[in-house]
């Protein structure tokens, strides 16, 4: 039997109803029906006052609803209002106060009613209120002046604004200020100060408040706060106290925590059901006070409790009446704590149970409406209907009103109508609109006819058939055309019309009927089902443990239904793969390149179709540094040790090796962590030694093969009794700045190792030679001290002894150090100079006597300078080098110096206040040395047989020069080396020629200078000579730019050009600046084209032309990029004649020959036929028959030159063989070259001669003229090389 499965479950009569007003809740709109609400403006509706008030209020009926509105409980006539209009169609207000008006106008509580024949439906209460942003009062702040420690409260007490304004504190330039656990904000607004310190002075306190609704922000005016710290108490009290009492001053007492807010040991808090729940306490003390909150006789509710304002305020999401009950909070310091308890109850403004629910019914029937809603206290449920109380409204006898529930039976037209249920407490109220429906309407069939429905094999198929007709009309299916209905157990029909194929195979595809009947007509759709493959993962990823930065792969193969394509995703964690190049995908793989620690986790490939999906997923783990531990617990707490222990986090697949344990001293260092101890990885618990006075935290770091883990969360905190100093400062030094005084500096001890409240050091200080009494005074926690009046550079016994408020440390040991040191008084005597070489000297002096230093000797320091030689009359700036020999040195070496040159030197000494008097200035000489290179060296005017150097002198001739060495050698095409030619060249010459030599060879030259210690460094240069002009040109000539002196005017000259049959050699003389980009520009003699632009690589001075015509004049130029562009003078040259190439006659070959027989004996048989018909009479227009008749095997003899014309074979177009690359049709295409062969002939085509040549160009025809401009730059085709015939 066919199973009927229903929504709800039960056989009462008044759930059966339900059942029947749930199928039936959307009527569709052609049909009559009461008002709906669809759309209205919220409750509380608070609007811009700048703005138009819009009021919405949108409802759907047949026939359409009109609109009214009451305001304030009364009709609210828009028609008498000319600000007020209602949009058309619609009951939607818009109240026009940007025009006139004011928005307070029109404040008020509003209600939209929608009416039609069968019902009216109302709105909420919509209550409407411009929002407010009101200034502060003007008040008068007085500063406020505090001591180092005090609680202080700054109240913000912002103006009462709609809605209420989200306060903030900030400073003149709106920067926040900085909050912490000791300074911060409450839900109030104040600014809360758990303890003042010195840095918390400043005049611009300021709190904001920023009303959204209207984008303003009001402030108040700044609070200007001075805390004073011990350092300004001790300067105010020095003037009128002795030493004693001057470094005896201290800040605020330490004092355990009381609470700023909320005020007592108790409090009650009450909020409403679905809000937030925050409670607040903010305490006072010194150290600060740390909060913690726990809820008694129960737990804080997981996922739905946070911390704010660092543990001050305790928030729960979506309270319920559940978290009713007492909260404590409490608040510790080192020194105490406190608590208070606050009492929370929840109460809840209505909500809903079961709402009521449209309901249509046909004439005759019953029916049930519901309205159950629930809230603390108790809501009342009224009804209304139409808009008025049931109580005086009109009598209908179909209804009877039970409590929350309305039974109607036997209903008629009549009956239609909207009832309203109003649920209200103290806190709210809830209303609905739910309309009675009395219709006779036949049965509809709303799902679209013939929809396609694919579903995966062996998964439920729902068929829809969506319905509407009153009285209900019944549901029957059928498969196929001719079908029974269905009855196997295998459907499921639900009370929506669906029907419900549990589970899917093959057989179930078909077309499926839905009839629906009642007892005014029937209705019938087709709807069709195909059942598909199911996606499967026959592949799957497979767990994988990899090493940081190696790679791994995980592979995915899919099978699917051969109609759906799937699309592959891979996903990480359930998310989207980090977008990152390290991931790559391709068809079946996942690669991770570089595997990360972050990497770790999930892969999953997902296979998705339209219809279905398929998933599988694979662990990856990357071996890491462990977890951190957790769990700190500290135990045995004495005055000077603790025990502490942890449990150890996940060694990620390495084993713990190690635990690092590190401190905070939340009371001097707060934030800083150090290191107390290490333990093995073994050990889960250490007795760690303390220091006194010290508020400890301590955490904890795992380290294993891989690395160290993240710390701990924070241990609790323990603080150790005060101590005297157990140690005193270290870096205690004595070191004057000026002659008479005694700077005492030392390394101050941290709060760390103070031991106490109260810090300061007793400074000692007597004269290490005399008998004087120490003489002692007590600073406050600085690290220097200076004494005045000190004889210059004595030694001094320095002591510095650390104390606190509960004694003094151990006695310290005294330290020698000296008052200030004077500049040196006496100058180094018997200064001589013995010179080692010609750049190396060697100084020596006697040592000045150690009284006379006055200060630490440093050393001995020389200035040395060359001076000028009696031949240069022309004064320069002498520069004067330095060179320091440290401590009691008395002799020092001078290397780098230049040789066969003069110089004068002396020497001082040096102390730690400067340098002494200078010595007697004492002069040497060096001797002569080897030159540098020659500064220069070009080759100018090459021949065929000579080139000419030209050089400058070297920089540094270091001597006098005897004479120049040239050396060269030739080097051929692969690069070798000749014999190496040497030559003597007097000093005096800057120029020499070299005669005799090679054509078109290049050459090696090395040149150097000589004195008469020995050779120089060399310069190298290479040129060649120039080419034969007979010769083919292809040597490319130097870079004969190099090494060139810049000329004053720069210029090209001397542009020449050694050309052959398609190529030319252009070279050219430069004088000018360095590093020039030379281009080269050239075209037909005589043409009008433009100039063809090439670029020359480098700064050469010669440049290959590639490409040209053979037996053409061309025009060359050559200039310089840039600023200082200039162009050089023309030159003319004329490419050689084409060149014959080897090419086998055409006429010896066979298939030319076959050829011409074949043309000459269709001709025959032409001719034959015309003879013919001329001897019958006939008239026989030949050429005008072969013209319109043309035989695609015969081209007509051209009349110009008598030639045959071009024969092609249609069906192979097979190129000529051997001799020519050419098509068939013997013509180059524009894309091979741009050096047509037609471009040579005349007609369309080119010509060939008897011996199979091209004649094209020398035929007698007028060639073309190179004014056409037809010539290409481009080099020529292949085929015109091998083609061409002189």
């Amino acid at each position: 039997m066919l199973k009927k499965q229903h929504i709800c479950a039960g056989r009462v009569p008044l759930i059966l109803f339900l059942c029947q007003m749930i199928s039936a809740l959307d009527v569709p709109l052609d049909l009559v029906q009461p008002p709906t609400i669809t759309q209205q403006s919220p409750k509380d509706y608070i609007i811009d006052p700048r703005e138009n008030i819009v009021i919405q209020c949108e409802a759907k009926g047949k026939p359409p609803p009109s609109f009214s509105w009451t305001r304030n409980g009364t009709h609210f006539d828009i028609d008498k209002d000319p600000l007020v209009t209602m949009k058309p169609g619609s009951g939607t207000l818009v109240i026009n106060i940007m025009s006139e008006g004011k928005a307070e106008t029109y404040e008020g509580v509003y209600q939209c009613t929608a009416r039609n024949e069968r019902g009216a439906a109302v709105s909420n209460n919509i209550v409407v209120r411009p929002s407010r942003s009101p200034l502060w009062t003007k008040e008068r702040l007085e500063p406020i002046i505090l001591r180092n420690g005090q609680s202080l409260v700054l109240p913000c007490r912002p103006p009462i604004g709609l809605p209420p304004a989200i306060i903030f504190w900030m400073d003149n330039s709106f920067q926040r200020l900085p909050q912490s656990e000791r300074v911060s904000q409450g839900l109030n607004g104040d600014l809360y100060f758990s303890n003042v310190l010195p840095e918390d002075t400043r005049e611009d306190y300021i709190c904001y408040a920023r009303f959204n609704h209207t984008q303003t922000i009001q402030q108040k005016q700044p609070i200007s706060l001075k805390v004073i710290s011990v350092d300004e108490l001790n300067d105010t009290i020095a003037a009128n106290l002795s030493d004693t009492e001057f470094y005896g001053a201290k800040s605020s007492k330490e004092r355990p925590p009381t609470f700023l807010t909320p005020e007592g040991n108790e409090s009650h808090k009450e909020e409403l059901r679905g809000n937030v729940l925050s409670l607040e306490c903010i305490a006072e003390g010194l150290p600060t006070p740390i909060i913690y909150w726990i809820k008694e006789d129960g737990t804080l509710p997981v996922n739905r409790t946070f911390y704010r304002n660092f543990k001050k305020t305790l928030q729960i999401i979506h309270v319920s009446e559940a978290d009713s009950g007492n909260y404590q909070c409490i608040a510790k310091n080192a020194l105490g704590a406190v608590h208070h308890t606050i009492s929370v109850t929840v109460k809840a403004a209505p909500y809903w149970i079961v709402a009521p629910q449209n309901l249509v019914l046909s004439p005759g029937e019953n029916g049930t409406l519901i309205c159950r809603a629930n809230g603390n206290p108790k809501p009342r449920i009224s009804w209304l209907t139409n808009g008025v109380p049931v109580e005086i409204a009109l009598d209908d006898p179909s209804r009877k009103i039970d409590g929350d529930t309305i039974i109607f039976s036997n209903v008629q037209e009549s009956s239609s109508a909207v009832y309203q249920c109003n649920a209200s407490n103290k806190y709210g109220y809830l209303l609905a609109n739910a309309f009675v429906n009395v219709l006779a309407e036949p049965p509809r069939i709303l799902t679209s006819a013939n929809t396609l429905y694919q579903v995966i094999a062996n998964r439920p198929a729902l068929l829809d058939c969506a319905f509407f007709g009153s009285p209900m009309p019944t549901i029957e299916w059928f498969k196929g055309t001719k079908g029974s209905a269905l009855h196997e157990d295998i459907y499921i029909l639900h009370d929506n019309g669906t029907l419900e194929i549990p589970v899917a195979q093959k057989d179930s595809t078909g077309t499926y009927t839905c009839v629906a009947r009642n007892k005014l007509g029937m209705a019938k759709n087709e709807v069709h089902l195909e059942i598909k493959d199911p996606t499967r993962i026959i592949k799957q990823p497979e767990y994988a443990v990899v090493q940081r930065g190696s790679k791994v792969s995980f592979e995915c193969k899919v099978k699917h239904d051969h109609t759906l394509i799937p699309t592959i995703m891979w996903l990480k964690d359930n998310g989207e793969l980090p977008n990152d190049e390290r991931f790559s995908t391709d068809k079946d793989h996942l690669v991770v390149s570089d595997v990360k620690d972050d990497d770790g986790g999930t892969y999953t490939c997902t296979a998705n179709t339209t219809l279905d999906s398929a998933s599988a997923s694979a662990v990856l783990r990357v071996v890491d540094v462990p977890n951190p531990p957790f769990d700190l617990e500290l135990t045995n707490q004495l005055d000077k040790s603790v025990q502490l222990t942890w449990t150890p986090g996940d060694d990620n697949n390495s084993p713990i090796k190690k635990f690092i344990i590190e401190y905070e001293d939340a009371m001097h260092e707060a934030g800083l962590w150090r290191h107390q101890a290490e333990v093995s990885g073994t050990q889960t618990t250490a007795q760690l030694k303390l220091s006194p006075y010290v508020n400890y935290s301590f955490r904890v770091m795992a380290e294993n093969g891989i690395g160290r883990s993240m710390p701990s969360e924070a241990s609790e905190q323990y603080l150790t009794k005060a101590a005297e100093p157990d140690q005193n400062p270290t870096a205690v030094e004595g070191l004057g700045t000026e002659p008479d005084n005694l700077v005492i500096t030392w390394k101050p001890l941290n709060g760390f190792q103070s031991n106490g409240p109260g810090l300061q050091y007793k400074v000692s200080w007597r004269q290490k030679d005399g008998d004087d009494e120490w003489t002692s005074v007590v600073v406050a926690n600085v690290s220097k001290y200076i004494v005045s009046g000190t004889p210059t550079f004595v030694p001094y016994l320095i002591k510095v002894q650390a104390l606190n408020d509960v004694g003094f440390a151990p006695e310290p040991a005294a330290v020698m150090g000296h008052s200030g040191e004077d500049l040196p008084m006496v100058a180094p005597g018997n200064v001589h100079v013995n010179v080692v070489n010609s750049t190396l000297a060697e100084v020596h002096w006697d040592p000045v006597p150690p009284k006379s230093v006055r200060g630490h000797l440093q050393g001995y320091r020389i200035y040395y300078w060359k001076t000028q030689s009696s031949s240069k009359r022309n004064r320069r700036h002498i520069e004067k080098k330095i060179l320091t020999f440290q401590g009691s040195k008395t002799h020092g070496m001078l290397p780098g110096l230049q040789p066969y040159s003069h110089y004068a030197l002396n020497v001082r000494v040096v102390n730690g206040k400067g340098e002494g008097p200078a010595s007697t200035d004492k002069g040497f000489h060096t001797p002569e040395g080897v030159p540098s290179a020659p500064s220069s060296l070009k080759i100018v005017n090459p021949t065929l047989d000579s080139l000419t150097l030209e050089w400058d002198p070297p920089s540094h001739p270091n001597g006098i020069l005897t004479e120049y060495i040239l050396k060269y050698q030739p080097i051929n095409n692969t690069h070798e080396l000749g014999p190496l030619v040497d030559l003597k060249i007097p000093a005096n010459k800057t120029r020499w020629t070299l005669k005799n030599l090679n054509f078109s060879t290049r050459y090696k030259f090395y040149f150097y200078a000589q004195t008469s210690v020995g050779s120089g460094s060399q310069i190298t240069e290479e040129a060649i000579t120039t080419v034969d002009e007979g010769k083919k040109a292809g040597i490319l000539p130097p870079d004969v730019g190099a090494g060139k002196v810049r000329a004053v005017n720069p210029r090209i000259s001397n542009v020449s050009a050694a050309a052959a049959e398609t190529y030319a050699n252009i070279s050219w003389e430069y004088e000018g600046p360095e590093h020039v980009k030379f281009y080269v520009e050239y075209g037909v003699a005589g043409s009008k084209e433009e100039w063809r632009k090439e670029i020359v690589n480098g700064s050469r001075s010669f440049f290959g032309l590639k490409g040209l015509m053979p037996g053409t004049a061309y025009k060359v130029r050559v200039g310089a990029e840039g600023d200082s562009g200039f162009v050089s003078s023309e030159d003319v040259f004329e490419t050689g004649p084409a060149m014959a190439s080897r090419q086998v006659d055409i006429a010896t070959q066979g298939w030319f020959i076959g050829l011409m027989c074949a043309v000459a004996l269709l001709i025959l048989i032409l001719l034959i036929v015309c003879f013919i018909r001329r001897n019958k009479g006939g008239k026989y227009p030949v050429k005008e028959k072969e013209d319109a008749h043309a035989d695609p095997e015969i081209q007509p003899m051209k009349e110009d030159d008598g030639t045959f014309g071009e024969y092609s074979d249609a069906e192979d177009h097979k190129p000529l063989k051997k001799g020519s690359r050419t098509p068939s049709d013997r013509t180059v295409k524009k894309e091979d070259s741009d050096d047509s062969l037609v471009d040579y002939g005349e007609g369309v085509n080119g010509q060939f001669n008897e011996d199979g040549s091209f004649i094209g160009q020398y035929s007698g025809k007028k060639e073309k003229e190179p004014a056409e401009g037809n010539e290409s730059s481009e080099a020529p085709s292949p085929v015109n090389a091998m083609n061409s015939f002189v």
